[in-house]
């Protein structure tokens, strides 16, 4: 992929789509920029009876942050590692505008059967509304 300079890994907990990003990086000499989303949690967390259901809640996020980091160095890749909150395709694409990114790798869903199809009705897939709503091209991991 020629005039690549800047891509966007958006990471699922799939390492498979950070090997890509990586190897595409190598490839191009480009800069990485990898972002996991949390999404926002709307309930009542004093109705939970736990003190840090946030910290909880956050955790996730912190684990997979040292999982990127960790793999990146096995791999001798420099990355910059993003943390965002909110809604994931959103979160998604404005990390791409606001990197200046030339490609977004991302993981395709497994999601099988009548889940799948229930939510792709719903407009629930993630990936689709990234596809749909991206300014730069988007390259797909798995199937």
């Amino acid at each position: 992929m020629k005039g690549v300079r800047k891509v966007l890994v958006a990471v699922n907990g799939n390492l498979e789509v950070l090997d890509a990003g990586i190897q595409l990086s190598r490839d191009e000499k480009t800069w990485v920029t990898v972002v996991k989303v949390v999404p926002e949690y709307d309930g009542d967390l004093n109705l939970t009876g736990i003190k840090n259901i946030r910290d909880m809640l956050d955790s996730g996020a912190g684990a997979a942050e040292a999982g990127i980091k960790s793999e990146a160095e096995a791999q001798r890749a420099l990355i910059k590692t993003r943390i965002e909150t909110g809604d994931i395709h959103e979160k998604i694409l404005d990390v791409a505008e606001e990197e200046n990114c030339d490609i977004i790798v991302m993981g395709a869903s497994r999601k099988r059967g009548i889940s799948g199809v229930i939510n792709r009705l719903l407009g629930g897939n993630t990936l689709e509304r990234v596809v749909r709503n991206a300014t730069c091209p988007v390259l797909v991991v798995g199937a």
